[in-house]
């Protein structure tokens, strides 16, 4: 089991019903993402990553490792919004910064910092909405939701079995690659990239065999094109529902009191 799927069951707020936190992450994700602004969203991120941490006391090294995945695609997507190439310099009018390579000029304009500076903090409070859900709810409690939601059973079904499938394939591709390993097939380069392929290969030819034996356990126990959840006794929280208003109408506030400040 992943760490991110174990601290989901183990966490301060596995018992709080999932219509609480879901509500609470998506409406601050949504505000965030709607108007856009530097401070709300550094807001959001502060509140959800308090409350992950603090309240549901998911550890603050394994979090943080959590944030440097996006981390990167962030960065490098930052770069290429603040770097714009041209061959006509006279064309340059808002340049903060500029150098010349061969022929092109290439330069950070005023408008392209502030449009990755809007990008760092947008994304970075809609992924602390995002773990604070993903930590602190099991995958099982979202499909409850989902069905009580209306959501089509079909679309229910294929994210039950593609998230399970995730387990299937790490699983597998450790063990390939310790077995693999152990015989030194990443010595170099070459052997490296043999042995990689190789473990692709195998790893989707057990997947499949894998996903046909499901199937045939599946049939044998009568399924009948429907899966059947076992609901939880979850109870709503008077106490719960009144921090998730105060947290919205705060949020609100400041938004409407100093909206642009930052940027």
């Amino acid at each position: 089991m992943l760490l991110i799927d174990q601290y989901a069951y183990i966490n301060r707020l596995v018992k709080t019903h999932p219509v609480e936190k879901i509500v609470l992450s998506f409406f601050l994700l949504l505000f965030s993402l709607t108007v856009k602004d530097a401070l709300i969203s550094l807001i959001t991120f502060f509140v959800m990553s308090s409350l992950t941490i603090l309240v549901a006391k998911i550890p603050w090294q394994y979090y943080l490792k959590m944030l440097c995945i996006p981390g990167v695609f962030l960065i490098s997507s930052m770069i290429g919004i603040l770097l714009s190439f041209t061959r006509h310099p006279e064309l340059i009018h808002t340049a903060i910064w500029q150098f010349q390579l061969f022929d092109w000029s290439v330069y950070i304009s005023s408008q392209s910092v502030k449009m990755s500076i809007q990008l760092f903090f947008s994304v970075l409070s809609s992924i602390s909405c995002l773990y604070f859900l993903t930590l602190t709810t099991p995958v099982h409690d979202l499909m409850q939701v989902l069905k009580k939601c209306r959501v089509p059973q079909l679309l229910i079904e294929l994210i039950e079995l593609t998230y399970r499938f995730i387990f299937v394939f790490l699983e597998k591709s450790f063990e390939i690659f310790q077995s693999q390993n152990s015989r030194l097939g990443y010595l170099s380069i070459k052997r490296g990239l043999h042995s990689l392929g190789m473990l692709i290969s195998s790893l989707f030819v057990h997947v499949f065999q894998r996903s046909k034996e499901l199937s045939m356990a599946m049939n044998s126990r009568g399924y009948d094109e429907s899966m059947v959840y076992l609901e939880d006794p979850y109870q709503y929280s008077a106490r719960n529902w009144a921090i998730i208003f105060i947290i919205i109408l705060l949020i609100i506030a400041v938004y409407i009191q100093f909206g642009g400040i930052l940027v």
